[in-house]
Protein backbone atom coordinates (compact mmCIF):
# COMPACT_ATOMS: atom_id res chain seq x y z
CA UNK A 1 0.00 0.00 0.00
CA UNK A 2 4.04 4.65 -0.45
CA UNK A 3 4.40 8.42 1.78
CA UNK A 4 4.84 23.04 2.95
CA UNK A 5 5.40 23.64 7.63
CA UNK A 6 2.17 22.81 8.82
CA UNK A 7 1.68 24.99 11.88
CA UNK A 8 0.36 23.86 15.28
CA UNK A 9 -2.30 25.61 17.22
CA UNK A 10 -0.60 27.18 19.93
CA UNK A 11 -3.17 26.57 23.26
CA UNK A 12 -3.15 28.19 26.55
CA UNK A 13 -1.30 25.72 28.82
CA UNK A 14 -4.61 25.06 31.04
CA UNK A 15 -6.12 23.96 27.58
CA UNK A 16 -3.50 21.93 26.65
CA UNK A 17 -3.20 20.08 30.22
CA UNK A 18 -7.36 19.32 30.00
CA UNK A 19 -6.60 18.41 26.92
CA UNK A 20 -4.03 15.71 27.41
CA UNK A 21 -5.86 14.39 30.39
CA UNK A 22 -8.94 13.92 27.81
CA UNK A 23 -7.14 11.74 25.35
CA UNK A 24 -5.14 9.71 28.02
CA UNK A 25 -8.84 8.59 29.85
CA UNK A 26 -9.44 7.56 26.13
CA UNK A 27 -9.02 3.90 24.10
CA UNK A 28 -6.47 5.80 21.83
CA UNK A 29 -2.89 4.76 22.68
CA UNK A 30 -1.78 8.31 23.89
CA UNK A 31 -1.11 8.31 27.38
CA UNK A 32 2.10 9.98 28.26
CA UNK A 33 2.84 7.28 31.12
CA UNK A 34 -0.09 8.31 32.80
CA UNK A 35 -1.03 4.53 33.79
CA UNK A 36 -4.52 5.59 32.87
CA UNK A 37 -5.20 8.11 35.72
CA UNK A 38 -5.88 5.50 38.10
CA UNK A 39 -6.54 2.27 36.24
CA UNK A 40 -3.54 1.06 38.17
CA UNK A 41 0.37 0.66 36.95
CA UNK A 42 0.44 -1.37 33.51
CA UNK A 43 2.87 -1.43 30.87
CA UNK A 44 1.10 -3.56 28.52
CA UNK A 45 -0.04 -0.71 26.25
CA UNK A 46 3.40 0.72 25.99
CA UNK A 47 4.62 -2.74 25.00
CA UNK A 48 1.58 -3.11 22.31
CA UNK A 49 2.60 0.25 20.81
CA UNK A 50 7.05 -0.68 21.11
CA UNK A 51 8.93 0.42 17.64
CA UNK A 52 11.93 -0.74 16.27
CA UNK A 53 14.92 2.13 15.57
CA UNK A 54 15.11 3.66 12.43
CA UNK A 55 17.61 2.62 10.41
CA UNK A 56 21.25 3.89 9.88
CA UNK A 57 21.70 5.84 7.01
CA UNK A 58 24.41 6.47 4.82
CA UNK A 59 27.28 9.07 4.80
CA UNK A 60 24.95 10.73 2.01
CA UNK A 61 22.02 10.62 5.02
CA UNK A 62 20.10 8.38 2.99
CA UNK A 63 17.78 5.32 3.49
CA UNK A 64 16.57 3.16 0.97
CA UNK A 65 13.34 1.61 0.52
CA UNK A 66 12.20 -0.92 -2.42
CA UNK A 67 9.50 1.83 -3.12
CA UNK A 68 11.02 5.00 -2.08
CA UNK A 69 14.33 6.71 -0.53
CA UNK A 70 14.93 9.41 2.56
CA UNK A 71 17.36 11.74 3.49
CA UNK A 72 18.48 12.33 7.00
CA UNK A 73 19.34 16.23 7.38
CA UNK A 74 22.50 16.33 9.63
CA UNK A 75 23.18 19.58 12.11
CA UNK A 76 23.19 22.78 10.77
CA UNK A 77 21.95 21.22 6.98
CA UNK A 78 19.89 23.42 4.89
CA UNK A 79 17.91 21.80 2.12
CA UNK A 80 20.77 22.82 -0.55
CA UNK A 81 22.89 21.17 1.86
CA UNK A 82 20.86 17.68 1.47
CA UNK A 83 20.49 17.71 -2.38
CA UNK A 84 24.29 18.45 -2.69
CA UNK A 85 25.14 15.39 -0.96
CA UNK A 86 22.74 12.95 -2.23
CA UNK A 87 23.11 14.46 -6.38
CA UNK A 88 19.66 15.93 -6.57
CA UNK A 89 18.67 19.66 -7.90
CA UNK A 90 18.23 21.77 -4.68
CA UNK A 91 15.03 23.37 -6.29
CA UNK A 92 13.51 20.09 -7.47
CA UNK A 93 13.88 18.76 -3.30
CA UNK A 94 12.63 21.83 -2.64
CA UNK A 95 9.39 21.93 -4.57
CA UNK A 96 8.73 18.18 -3.50
CA UNK A 97 8.91 18.50 0.27
CA UNK A 98 7.00 22.24 0.54
CA UNK A 99 10.46 23.95 1.39
CA UNK A 100 12.46 26.64 0.41
CA UNK A 101 16.32 25.79 -0.08
CA UNK A 102 17.84 27.88 2.27
CA UNK A 103 15.89 27.11 5.28
CA UNK A 104 17.75 25.69 8.37
CA UNK A 105 16.65 21.94 8.68
CA UNK A 106 16.64 20.39 12.03
CA UNK A 107 19.22 17.47 12.79
CA UNK A 108 17.31 14.46 11.99
CA UNK A 109 14.61 15.71 9.74
CA UNK A 110 13.14 13.27 7.32
CA UNK A 111 13.95 14.70 3.49
CA UNK A 112 11.73 12.73 0.98
CA UNK A 113 13.35 12.26 -2.42
CA UNK A 114 11.06 12.46 -5.73
CA UNK A 115 13.16 10.01 -7.59
CA UNK A 116 15.75 7.34 -6.80
CA UNK A 117 19.30 8.22 -6.04
CA UNK A 118 22.32 5.78 -5.90
CA UNK A 119 21.85 2.70 -3.69
CA UNK A 120 23.44 2.79 0.00
CA UNK A 121 26.91 0.50 -0.35
CA UNK A 122 29.96 0.64 1.58
CA UNK A 123 31.38 2.99 -0.87
CA UNK A 124 28.66 5.76 0.27
CA UNK A 125 29.67 4.61 4.25
CA UNK A 126 26.20 2.37 4.18
CA UNK A 127 27.04 -1.05 6.56
CA UNK A 128 24.77 -2.90 4.12
CA UNK A 129 24.40 -2.15 0.79
CA UNK A 130 20.87 -1.77 -1.24
CA UNK A 131 17.32 -0.85 -0.76
CA UNK A 132 16.19 -2.36 2.87
CA UNK A 133 14.38 -5.76 1.87
CA UNK A 134 11.60 -7.22 3.92
CA UNK A 135 12.32 -9.47 7.11
CA UNK A 136 11.57 -12.81 4.94
CA UNK A 137 13.67 -12.14 2.47
CA UNK A 138 16.13 -15.41 2.19
CA UNK A 139 19.54 -13.40 3.65
CA UNK A 140 21.49 -16.76 2.43
CA UNK A 141 20.20 -16.39 -1.58
CA UNK A 142 21.36 -12.31 -1.40
CA UNK A 143 24.85 -13.40 0.39
CA UNK A 144 25.47 -15.70 -2.69
CA UNK A 145 24.35 -13.10 -5.08
CA UNK A 146 26.21 -10.46 -3.63
CA UNK A 147 29.84 -13.14 -3.60
CA UNK A 148 29.11 -13.39 -7.22
CA UNK A 149 28.56 -9.96 -8.26
CA UNK A 150 31.67 -8.68 -6.04
CA UNK A 151 34.66 -7.73 -7.86
CA UNK A 152 37.44 -9.53 -7.39
CA UNK A 153 39.86 -8.40 -4.06
CA UNK A 154 43.62 -8.95 -3.89
CA UNK A 155 44.99 -11.33 -2.18
CA UNK A 156 46.55 -9.67 0.47
CA UNK A 157 43.16 -8.40 2.16
CA UNK A 158 39.99 -9.39 2.40
CA UNK A 159 36.90 -7.22 2.01
CA UNK A 160 33.68 -8.64 3.40
CA UNK A 161 30.83 -8.90 1.80
CA UNK A 162 28.22 -6.14 2.77
CA UNK A 163 24.67 -7.91 2.71
CA UNK A 164 21.54 -6.06 1.89
CA UNK A 165 19.71 -4.51 5.49
CA UNK A 166 16.05 -6.47 6.31
CA UNK A 167 13.24 -5.08 7.61
CA UNK A 168 9.67 -3.42 7.07
CA UNK A 169 8.96 -0.87 4.94
CA UNK A 170 7.48 1.69 6.57
CA UNK A 171 4.07 3.69 5.23
CA UNK A 172 4.93 7.04 4.38
CA UNK A 173 2.61 9.53 5.47
CA UNK A 174 1.55 12.69 3.68
CA UNK A 175 0.79 15.56 6.49
CA UNK A 176 -2.60 17.13 5.35
CA UNK A 177 -3.76 20.30 6.59
CA UNK A 178 -5.40 20.36 10.26
CA UNK A 179 -3.08 17.52 10.88
CA UNK A 180 -0.52 17.44 13.62
CA UNK A 181 1.71 14.91 15.29
CA UNK A 182 -0.41 13.63 17.63
CA UNK A 183 -3.59 12.90 15.69
CA UNK A 184 -1.35 10.97 12.72
CA UNK A 185 -0.10 9.16 15.97
CA UNK A 186 -3.06 8.09 17.23
CA UNK A 187 -4.12 7.41 13.72
CA UNK A 188 -1.50 4.56 13.08
CA UNK A 189 -1.52 3.90 16.76
CA UNK A 190 2.47 4.43 17.27
CA UNK A 191 3.66 6.18 20.02
CA UNK A 192 3.86 10.13 19.16
CA UNK A 193 7.75 10.34 20.90
CA UNK A 194 8.53 7.42 18.36
CA UNK A 195 7.05 9.54 15.30
CA UNK A 196 9.30 12.15 16.62
CA UNK A 197 12.45 10.22 16.68
CA UNK A 198 11.89 8.63 13.41
CA UNK A 199 11.30 11.93 11.19
CA UNK A 200 13.84 14.64 13.59
CA UNK A 201 10.41 16.53 14.44
CA UNK A 202 11.02 19.45 17.55
CA UNK A 203 10.34 19.36 20.73
CA UNK A 204 6.84 20.90 20.26
CA UNK A 205 5.94 18.15 17.15
CA UNK A 206 5.54 20.49 15.09
CA UNK A 207 4.58 19.45 11.30
CA UNK A 208 4.21 21.06 7.91
CA UNK A 209 1.83 21.05 5.54
CA UNK A 210 2.85 18.18 2.71
CA UNK A 211 5.29 16.89 4.80
CA UNK A 212 6.19 13.45 4.21
CA UNK A 213 6.30 11.23 7.63
CA UNK A 214 7.61 7.64 8.54
CA UNK A 215 5.73 6.09 10.10
CA UNK A 216 7.57 4.33 12.81
CA UNK A 217 7.60 0.26 12.66
CA UNK A 218 6.19 -2.02 15.12
CA UNK A 219 8.88 -3.83 17.38
CA UNK A 220 8.21 -7.53 16.69
CA UNK A 221 6.78 -9.24 19.91
CA UNK A 222 8.87 -11.57 21.88
CA UNK A 223 8.22 -14.91 21.81
CA UNK A 224 5.61 -15.67 24.78
CA UNK A 225 6.98 -17.37 27.56
CA UNK A 226 6.47 -21.12 27.50
CA UNK A 227 5.56 -21.82 24.32
CA UNK A 228 7.33 -23.99 23.41
CA UNK A 229 5.19 -27.41 22.64
CA UNK A 230 4.93 -29.66 25.64
CA UNK A 231 6.85 -27.02 27.82
CA UNK A 232 5.68 -27.30 31.70
CA UNK A 233 6.81 -24.57 34.26
CA UNK A 234 8.46 -25.80 37.49
CA UNK A 235 9.93 -24.49 40.44
CA UNK A 236 13.63 -23.32 40.44
CA UNK A 237 15.79 -26.04 41.20
CA UNK A 238 13.33 -28.96 40.28
CA UNK A 239 14.43 -29.46 36.59
CA UNK A 240 12.57 -29.94 33.40
CA UNK A 241 10.43 -32.35 32.95
CA UNK A 242 11.26 -35.10 29.94
CA UNK A 243 8.45 -34.45 26.84
CA UNK A 244 6.48 -37.63 26.28
CA UNK A 245 7.75 -39.30 23.05
CA UNK A 246 4.68 -38.81 20.19
CA UNK A 247 4.77 -42.65 19.82
CA UNK A 248 3.84 -43.74 23.50
CA UNK A 249 0.89 -41.91 22.96
CA UNK A 250 -0.24 -41.80 19.54
CA UNK A 251 0.21 -44.97 16.90
CA UNK A 252 2.73 -44.42 13.91
CA UNK A 253 1.44 -43.88 10.69
CA UNK A 254 1.06 -46.09 8.19
CA UNK A 255 4.19 -46.49 5.74
CA UNK A 256 2.06 -45.09 2.69
CA UNK A 257 3.84 -43.58 0.15
CA UNK A 258 1.39 -41.89 -1.30
CA UNK A 259 0.67 -37.89 -0.47
CA UNK A 260 -1.70 -36.80 2.25
CA UNK A 261 -5.44 -36.43 0.70
CA UNK A 262 -4.96 -32.61 1.19
CA UNK A 263 -1.72 -32.16 -0.33
CA UNK A 264 -2.63 -34.06 -3.32
CA UNK A 265 -5.59 -32.15 -3.72
CA UNK A 266 -3.41 -29.28 -3.40
CA UNK A 267 -0.80 -30.84 -6.11
CA UNK A 268 -2.90 -32.02 -8.29
CA UNK A 269 -5.38 -28.84 -8.33
CA UNK A 270 -5.18 -26.46 -11.52
CA UNK A 271 -3.38 -23.51 -11.38
CA UNK A 272 -5.63 -21.04 -9.89
CA UNK A 273 -6.48 -17.35 -11.36
CA UNK A 274 -6.26 -14.76 -9.04
CA UNK A 275 -10.05 -14.58 -9.66
CA UNK A 276 -12.89 -12.04 -9.50
CA UNK A 277 -13.84 -10.59 -5.99
CA UNK A 278 -17.10 -12.03 -5.06
CA UNK A 279 -19.23 -10.11 -2.91
CA UNK A 280 -19.43 -11.32 0.77
CA UNK A 281 -21.86 -13.55 2.11
CA UNK A 282 -23.08 -11.95 5.24
CA UNK A 283 -23.69 -8.45 5.60
CA UNK A 284 -21.76 -8.12 9.29
CA UNK A 285 -18.39 -8.32 6.88
CA UNK A 286 -16.48 -6.18 4.93
CA UNK A 287 -17.68 -6.04 1.45
CA UNK A 288 -15.35 -5.64 -1.61
CA UNK A 289 -14.99 -1.82 -2.93
CA UNK A 290 -14.70 -2.56 -6.46
CA UNK A 291 -16.18 -5.51 -8.23
CA UNK A 292 -13.28 -6.90 -10.41
CA UNK A 293 -10.45 -8.80 -10.83
CA UNK A 294 -7.65 -8.83 -8.49
CA UNK A 295 -3.90 -8.64 -9.73
CA UNK A 296 -2.31 -8.33 -7.06
CA UNK A 297 -3.00 -10.50 -3.70
CA UNK A 298 -1.63 -9.64 -0.06
CA UNK A 299 1.23 -10.46 0.87
CA UNK A 300 3.21 -9.36 3.99
CA UNK A 301 6.15 -7.05 3.95
CA UNK A 302 5.96 -7.08 -0.03
CA UNK A 303 2.18 -6.25 -0.65
CA UNK A 304 0.39 -5.03 2.32
CA UNK A 305 -2.87 -5.11 0.79
CA UNK A 306 -4.63 -6.39 -2.46
CA UNK A 307 -4.84 -4.61 -5.82
CA UNK A 308 -8.43 -5.10 -7.45
CA UNK A 309 -8.87 -3.95 -10.98
CA UNK A 310 -12.14 -2.79 -13.05
CA UNK A 311 -13.00 -0.24 -15.43
CA UNK A 312 -11.54 3.38 -15.65
CA UNK A 313 -14.24 5.79 -13.47
CA UNK A 314 -15.80 2.24 -11.55
CA UNK A 315 -16.95 3.75 -7.98
CA UNK A 316 -14.91 2.36 -5.34
CA UNK A 317 -17.21 1.51 -2.03
CA UNK A 318 -16.76 1.98 1.36
CA UNK A 319 -16.02 -1.57 2.72
CA UNK A 320 -17.83 -0.63 5.85
CA UNK A 321 -19.39 1.59 7.94
CA UNK A 322 -16.95 4.13 9.86
CA UNK A 323 -15.71 7.25 10.04
CA UNK A 324 -13.22 9.02 7.41
CA UNK A 325 -9.84 9.59 9.76
CA UNK A 326 -7.62 10.68 7.17
CA UNK A 327 -7.72 11.55 3.38
CA UNK A 328 -3.82 12.13 2.14
CA UNK A 329 -1.70 11.62 -1.37
CA UNK A 330 0.87 9.10 -2.42
CA UNK A 331 4.22 10.27 -3.22
CA UNK A 332 3.34 10.83 -6.88
CA UNK A 333 0.03 13.24 -5.48
CA UNK A 334 -2.71 10.62 -5.83
CA UNK A 335 -5.67 10.39 -2.89
CA UNK A 336 -5.61 7.64 -0.67
CA UNK A 337 -8.36 7.61 1.96
CA UNK A 338 -8.51 6.10 5.51
CA UNK A 339 -11.60 4.88 6.94
CA UNK A 340 -11.79 3.93 10.62
CA UNK A 341 -14.56 1.26 11.80
CA UNK A 342 -15.94 -0.47 14.95
CA UNK A 343 -13.15 -3.01 16.18
CA UNK A 344 -9.83 -0.69 15.97
CA UNK A 345 -9.85 -1.47 12.00
CA UNK A 346 -9.30 0.44 9.40
CA UNK A 347 -9.42 0.13 6.06
CA UNK A 348 -7.17 1.41 3.05
CA UNK A 349 -8.11 2.81 -0.45
CA UNK A 350 -5.05 3.90 -2.09
CA UNK A 351 -4.38 4.92 -6.48
CA UNK A 352 -8.00 6.94 -6.63
CA UNK A 353 -9.29 9.62 -7.71
CA UNK A 354 -12.46 12.05 -7.50
CA UNK A 355 -12.34 11.46 -3.39
CA UNK A 356 -16.08 12.16 -2.99
CA UNK A 357 -15.81 12.20 1.31
CA UNK A 358 -13.89 14.48 3.84
CA UNK A 359 -11.64 13.94 7.11
CA UNK A 360 -14.25 13.05 9.63
CA UNK A 361 -17.16 12.02 7.59
CA UNK A 362 -19.29 9.32 8.47
CA UNK A 363 -19.76 6.55 5.85
CA UNK A 364 -22.17 3.45 5.19
CA UNK A 365 -21.19 0.72 4.09
CA UNK A 366 -21.35 0.53 0.41
CA UNK A 367 -20.76 4.00 0.15
CA UNK A 368 -19.13 5.60 -2.72
CA UNK A 369 -16.10 7.60 -1.64
CA UNK A 370 -13.92 7.51 -4.95
CA UNK A 371 -13.40 6.52 -8.31
CA UNK A 372 -10.72 3.96 -10.21
CA UNK A 373 -8.57 6.55 -12.21
CA UNK A 374 -9.29 6.80 -15.83
CA UNK A 375 -6.24 5.38 -17.45
CA UNK A 376 -6.58 1.64 -18.21
CA UNK A 377 -3.55 0.35 -16.96
CA UNK A 378 -4.15 2.15 -13.68
CA UNK A 379 -7.62 1.65 -12.99
CA UNK A 380 -7.32 -0.84 -10.31
CA UNK A 381 -7.70 0.69 -5.93
CA UNK A 382 -5.16 -0.35 -3.80
CA UNK A 383 -7.01 -2.12 -0.55
CA UNK A 384 -5.74 -2.71 2.34
CA UNK A 385 -6.93 -3.83 6.25
CA UNK A 386 -5.20 -2.80 9.39
CA UNK A 387 -5.65 -4.40 12.93
CA UNK A 388 -4.37 -1.32 14.70
CA UNK A 389 -0.95 -0.67 13.38
CA UNK A 390 -0.63 -4.16 11.46
CA UNK A 391 -1.57 -5.23 7.60
CA UNK A 392 -3.88 -8.43 7.66
CA UNK A 393 -4.54 -10.06 4.96
CA UNK A 394 -8.31 -8.95 3.81
CA UNK A 395 -9.77 -11.83 2.25
CA UNK A 396 -10.63 -13.35 5.69
CA UNK A 397 -12.74 -10.18 5.91
CA UNK A 398 -14.16 -10.61 2.37
CA UNK A 399 -14.71 -14.08 1.63
CA UNK A 400 -16.31 -14.65 5.24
Amino acid sequence: MTPTTHSTRRMPLILATCGLAVLAACDEPLDFDLRGIGGGFTTAQAAQNATENRPRADNRGVISYPNYQVAVAKRGDTLADVANRVGLPANELGQFNGVETNVPLREGEIIALPRRVSEPSPATGAVTTGPIQPSGVDVTTLAGSAIDNAEPTPVTGSTPVALPQTGQEPIRHQVERGETAFTIARLYQVPVKSLAEWNGLGADFAVRDGQFLLIPVARVAAPARGAAAGSATTAPGQGSPTPTPPSATQALPQDDTGLPQEAEEIVNAPAADVGTVAAPKTSSEFSVPVVGSIIRPYSKGRNEGIDIKAAPGTPVNAAGAGTVAAITKSAEGIPIVVIRHAGNLLTVYANVIDVKVAKGDSVSKGQAIAALRDNANDAFVHFEVRDGFDSVDPSPFLEG
